[in-house]
């Protein structure tokens, strides 16, 4: 792979980098972390202006090289990522471009890049988070319908979402893999009722969601009927291998903020704490270079991140917890107020070993699919 970016490429960069700096400034101020429908309404507008400038479409057809081009200089400029609609941006459309009928990348692809529809994400339930084929969700199907009835938790977004992209059983008790559906459920169906959970950040973006005879159309059912694991392993693979990719330029860049913090308060002088720092930045630019290594691979291989993502979701999740512990080391006790991002930013890191699948689940995956090893028994 070419890392170096040609003439053309660094002219996307310019042309972007223009743009950015004539639009960021017009921007309002950002709502409230707490206010959804003020954040689902400021995330929006900002895809919408996405679109109409041209960029909307670069996470998915895009060459990868412009989309890295995209993420450096948007994180360069302190514009908005894709928010509340990160699962619609990150998850479920590149699913449903990869997977999806002709007639449902008609109806759900644009929507979503003009920031017109909001989707959220019903996979985990209280006794199937990393086993997640021992679900117990399940659909029926009645005639051109399917009746869904169970719960689902950690629903990302839930509570502003249009639509959700929903496992659920259609097979036997107890076929696990072989019995799941990838259903996209829309929100507004009668039988939805959604309980919205507190973070230990004190922010409420997850949600319990149960499902009391939901009925969802067969028209909205991505994949064959009892494929839905096949189809949930490509959402996974974009989970894991494409999605976080903002957030490494996100990192990087913090980490700039905690060295220079640290010059400031006179922390720079611990020369332990400039060791730890130094590889951390190490750290990152091989993250930074394994993403632009998984970013490229899934464009040659038909758009679908390889088990690549595994090996950079496992080492990303420990970095951010180990940048932002950092990051508490140079605020001293200021780095106990919740009032501060880097604060913030460290509680919510806990979750990263757990978020898109178990650092043990990625150690398996890694094991038993890149380094050819038996599988342990279960």
């Amino acid at each position: 792979m070419d890392l170096a970016y040609t003439a053309e490429e660094e002219e996307f960069r310019a042309r972007l980098r223009a743009w950015l700096a004539a639009r960021l400034p017009t921007l309002p101020p950002q709502p409230s972390p707490d206010d959804w429908p003020g954040r689902r309404a400021y995330d929006t507008a900002w895809q919408r202006a996405l679109y109409d400038a041209g960029y909307a479409k670069v996470h998915w057809d895009a060459p990868p090289t412009l989309r890295l081009i995209y993420l450096e200089e948007t994180e360069r400029a302190g514009a908005p990522y894709v928010g509340a609609n990160f699962v619609g941006l990150l998850h479920a459309g590149p699913t449903i471009a990869a997977e999806g009928t002709p007639e449902q990348r008609a109806r759900w692809l644009e929507p979503i890049l003009r920031g017109e529809e909001i989707w959220c994400q019903g996979f985990s339930e209280p006794d199937a988070g990393s086993d997640l084929a021992s679900l117990r969700t399940r659909a029926v199907r009645d005639g051109d319908a399917y009746v869904v009835t169970g719960s689902k938790l950690w629903t990302s977004h839930a509570e502003v979402a249009d639509r959700c992209e929903l496992l659920v059983r259609t097979g036997p008790a107890g076929s696990r893999h072989r019995g799941l559906t990838w259903l996209a459920m829309p929100m507004d169906a009668p039988g939805i009722t959604v309980r919205p959970l507190r973070t230990l950040a004190g922010a409420a973006e997850f949600a319990e969601m149960f499902l009391d005879e939901v009925r969802v159309p067969v028209t909205d059912r991505v994949g064959d009927e009892n494929d839905g694991w096949r189809v949930t392993m490509v959402t996974l693979s974009f989970e894991r291998g494409t999605a976080f990719v903002g957030e490494v330029v996100a990192c990087r860049r913090t980490l700039v903020d905690v060295a220079a913090q640290a010059r400031a308060n006179g922390r720079w002088d611990d020369a332990a704490l400039r060791r730890r720092l130094g590889r951390l930045n190490a750290e990152f630019t091989a993250l930074w270079r394994l993403t632009q290594w998984n970013v490229s691979e899934a464009a040659a291989t038909g758009g679908v991140p390889g088990t690549g993502g595994s090996v950079f979701k496992l080492r990303y999740s420990h970095a951010r917890q180990e940048l932002y512990d950092a990051a508490a080391e140079v605020l001293g006790p200021d780095a106990l107020d919740l009032a501060r991002p880097w604060t913030r930013e460290r509680l919510s890191s806990l979750s990263y070993t757990i978020a898109a699948g178990t650092s043990q689940i990625q150690q398996n995956i890694v094991a038993e699919r890149i380094l050819g090893l038996p599988k342990g028994r279960r």
